[in-house]
């Protein structure tokens, strides 16, 4: 047997304006988010840390340097993988 759902309240509807104020807010927003996280990558990726860069060129120079830290990696692990074969003779 289903549990009964609390009724919702009947709410009134937004009007026109009050629709249009709504969606200029979530837009702002949506706006200084992408904007904090091209800051953050320019405080993270090396690469970018002099001057003023477009969009686009943070993130290509993003993708470079993750696939830099993909190949460090790989080549840190490789490096692991032979010194324990080396304890081990």
């Amino acid at each position: 047997r289903k549990a009964k759902r609390p009724t919702k309240q009947p709410h009134e509807l937004l009007t026109e304006e009050q629709k249009r104020a709504n969606h200029i807010a979530s837009e702002q927003k949506r706006r200084a988010n992408i904007r904090i996280g091209f800051e953050q990558l320019v405080d993270i990726v090396p690469t970018l840390s002099d001057g003023h860069k477009s969009e686009a060129m943070i993130l290509q120079k993003s993708v470079e340097y993750l696939r830099h830290l993909v190949e460090v990696k790989t080549n840190l692990k490789e490096t692991a993988r032979q010194l324990q074969l080396k304890l081990g003779e």
